[in-house]
């Protein structure tokens, strides 16, 4: 039996039912402080949880990685576990998504385990301590070979109000970071659900205006669109066109599901949601995501750089995404339900070839 099986079978049956007896942002919060508190103890770390081999190195735009397995946007908000997470066997990591000005997040409830569903309700709203502070934060890490990349998005305050405004604010963050050295990517948040603008970036008139703006600041670092999930795929091929016309090569698909009808929602745990808004992470996201990977890389082959997102919980859900077109995956709510072990594991998995 190898370590990772170990780990995971201690996380499931002995750590998990004590986490999940927690409030599900309570213990979120706590993970993020002892989560940092770890950074300097990086040996030991990646001797629980990390596995490493050359047949897992990636590179793609310019950008190098270690492994095919990231950490997904919305976890980390604000950059505490920068550092962290390289030791835990993550390839990459993206911090945010980090907005221009600092929003304390949705009305809590905001966070809600939908554990036979295999899923979270999220609702955060861009929850961000805002672009300057957390570039601040970042600074004082020193993350020389650590691949980073930070999630922007528009802030969600009621100032933001136009897409014209919109745009601006993503700008604004993309200025804070774009000469950071620690950047090895942006990604480019057009799909969160649980905002307040009523117009959205997801209409190809309105992504046009976006990536217009971007493109001229002059990136360095190339950009991943994140994605929504809930698209046809004839609207994302056309998004994903806007978006190549304008050198944007790297896609996510995708972020989280609306539709409380989804198939994979156990009907008992849904019903319980009624009341509280948000959208979900996990299982429920893997069908679309896997369609929409699929059809997108049919389309437009290698000018096309994907990351699978939605659903992983194991080494076969990442073997699907890539099977599907990802060139990379990325999960959270994986690691929520399985343990910190999980990217070591499935790159263990993905090493052996099992």
């Amino acid at each position: 039996m190898n370590k990772f099986k170990i780990e995971h079978w201690v996380y499931k049956n002995i750590l998990r039912p004590y986490l999940f007896a927690i409030d599900s942002e309570k213990i979120h919060d706590q993970m993020i402080r002892f989560g940092e508190l770890t950074e300097n103890a990086g040996w030991f770390l990646e001797a629980q949880y990390s596995y490493k081999s050359d047949r897992l190195k990636r590179s793609f735009l310019d950008v190098d990685f270690e492994n095919p397995v990231g950490l997904a946007a919305g976890f980390d908000y604000d950059g505490h576990l920068a550092k962290t997470m390289k030791h835990l066997g993550f390839g990459f990591n993206t911090i945010g998504t980090v907005t221009a000005k600092p929003y304390g997040g949705n009305q809590k409830p905001r966070l809600l385990r939908l554990v036979k569903s295999r899923a979270i309700l999220v609702n955060k709203g861009f929850k961000s301590e805002g672009a300057t502070k957390v570039a601040k934060r970042l600074d004082a890490k020193n993350l020389q070979g650590h691949t980073v990349g930070i999630s922007v998005g528009s802030s969600n305050i009621p100032e933001v109000n136009t897409i014209d405004k919109a745009i601006n604010d993503y700008v604004f963050t993309f200025n804070v970071f774009k000469n950071k050295p620690y950047v090895k990517y942006f990604e480019l948040n057009i799909s969160c659900p649980n905002t307040a603008m009523t117009e959205s970036f997801t209409t190809p008139q309105n992504f046009e205006k976006l990536v217009s703006a971007v493109s001229k600041l002059n990136l360095k670092q190339p950009i991943f669109v994140k994605m929504p999930n809930e698209i046809v795929s004839k609207e994302a091929e056309s998004l994903v066109r806007i978006g190549l016309r304008y050198r944007i090569n790297g896609y996510i698909f995708s972020n989280l599901v609306k539709d409380r009808g989804n198939k994979y929602f156990v009907k008992s745990e849904i019903e319980k949601m009624e009341g509280y808004k948000g959208n979900f992470s996990g299982k429920p996201c893997t069908e679309n995501s896997n369609k929409l990977l699929a059809h997108v890389k049919t389309k437009f082959g290698n000018k096309v750089v994907l990351i699978g997102l939605g659903g992983i919980f194991n080494a076969k859900d990442a073997i699907q995404m890539f099977e599907s077109g990802a060139d990379l995956v990325q999960l959270i709510t994986g690691m929520i339900f399985e343990g910190p072990q999980i990217a070591g594991e499935i790159n263990y998995q993905l090493s052996i070839g099992k």
